[in-house]
């Protein structure tokens, strides 16, 4: 197969897990001997974060052929101004800046490349190409949250391009009830995110001299909110002098970093609470920890909760965030709580007094996690890209 993988957003020196998937997901393709592209649009130029291999072209449309494509000014401020009042208008400025200034520039990579199908990282991409360039080569469109999202704060434009995709592929069976409800003549196929098998396991039968609650994400006060975590262990700290924090992730405003740090030290946590930052060593960082903290609003299907279940730790997540339910059995797998300090706070301190429970939440959790197996969600991706191909290639004859 020739696949050409269109994530039509930023992803030099993106620690996100958009651009994560983008990598592992080219990256896999590739070994498995098929030929494999990539396209993106970013604003800077540089290095991806996460690995990609050489072999695997990459182009940028807003840098392409020695030329490269600023954002106007006036559509800057225009989106700026709607953003705070109405994110669907906002983002339907960034529609037309891509129509004005980036679509040549795409039918250049579609000439260069000849895929025999593309996967579209967003229904931006696939708008692009199915209802802009009205490209005949079969496209099958991602979703990497819930696809309710579509219908509410995505352009209008791109919902056509959604029936218009071979196939649409979300991260949970709910996802797939939420799209069907909006667009039942929509081609669906439920797959999950690969998440890495460890030969490693976190160790939580042994007695240390000190316990670690770790947090893994960007550090985003709507998204991810890794205030409520400080909160809640502020108010349990002193029970607990044997447990400290660790916060990993990259910045995502110097305003909240700031937020964090003098909630750090406001509630004399300076010696406890640790922002660690950015690691391309997640591994490592799960394997000395004890419980993994997820206080997320929402997800699509995390990559930094499958592999904590993984390494064998007990999460703990607000039951609010439907993907995370999806994902986490309470009292099984995981302990999910109900949204805010108090719950969170209450099913940190019933795993921090409770050696037993962490080791039988977090080896059921492991095991769970293997129905997400790399060779399994690969395989199936493997299957339905030849399968769409076969359909397409009987439609024009």
């Amino acid at each position: 197969m020739n696949i050409l993988v269109a994530n039509l957003t930023k992803m030099v020196a993106d620690s996100g897990g958009l651009a994560k998937v983008t990598c592992i997901f080219s990256n896999e393709m590739y070994r498995r001997a098929h030929k494999v592209s990539m396209v993106y649009s970013d604003v800077t130029t540089g290095n991806f974060y996460y690995h990609m291999d050489e072999n695997i072209p990459c182009y940028d449309i807003r840098h392409f052929e020695g030329k490269s494509i600023p954002y106007p000014w006036y559509l800057k401020i225009e989106r700026e101004l709607l953003r705070p009042f109405n994110k669907r208008k906002a983002r339907t400025v960034n529609t037309r800046f891509a129509e004005k200034y980036l679509l040549k520039n795409l039918a250049k990579v579609l000439e260069i490349t000849k895929p025999d199908i593309i996967v579209a990282f967003q229904s931006a991409a696939s708008k692009m190409l199915l209802c802009d360039l009205k490209t005949d080569i079969p496209v099958v469109t991602m979703s990497h949250g819930d696809p309710e999202d579509y219908f509410h704060t995505y352009p209008k434009e791109e919902i056509p391009a959604l029936e218009k995709s071979a196939v649409c592929q979300v991260l949970l069976p709910s996802y797939e009830e939420h799209l069907k409800k909006h667009l039942p003549k929509a081609k669906t196929v439920v797959i999950g995110n690969a998440i890495p098998q460890y030969e490693a396991q976190a160790n939580l039968s042994s007695t240390k001299p000190k316990y670690k609650i770790v947090f893994v994400g960007r550090l985003s006060k709507g998204h991810k909110r890794p205030h409520l975590l400080i909160e809640a262990f502020a108010e349990i700290a002193k029970d607990f002098p044997d447990w400290q924090v660790e916060l990993w992730g990259a910045e995502d405003g110097k305003a909240y970093y700031k937020e964090l740090q003098l909630m750090i030290h406001k509630n004399h946590l300076d010696e406890r609470v640790f922002l660690k930052g950015t690691t391309n060593k997640v591994p490592d960082v799960l394997e000395g920890a004890d419980i993994f903290a997820f206080p997320s609003a929402y997800e699509g299907f995390s990559l930094a909760l499958g592999e904590a279940m993984s390494m064998g730790l007990p999460c703990v997540a607000f039951r609010s965030c439907e993907s995370v339910r999806g994902m986490i059995e309470d009292g099984e797998t995981g302990s999910l709580c109900n949204d805010g300090v108090e719950g969170l706070k209450s099913s940190l301190v019933d795993l921090m007094e409770n050696r037993d429970k962490r080791v039988k939440l977090g080896e059921q959790a492991r095991q769970a996690m293997k129905a997400f197996s790399p060779e399994v969600i690969w395989d199936t991706w493997e299957k339905l890209l030849r399968q769409v191909i076969k359909e397409s290639s009987i439609k024009k004859y």
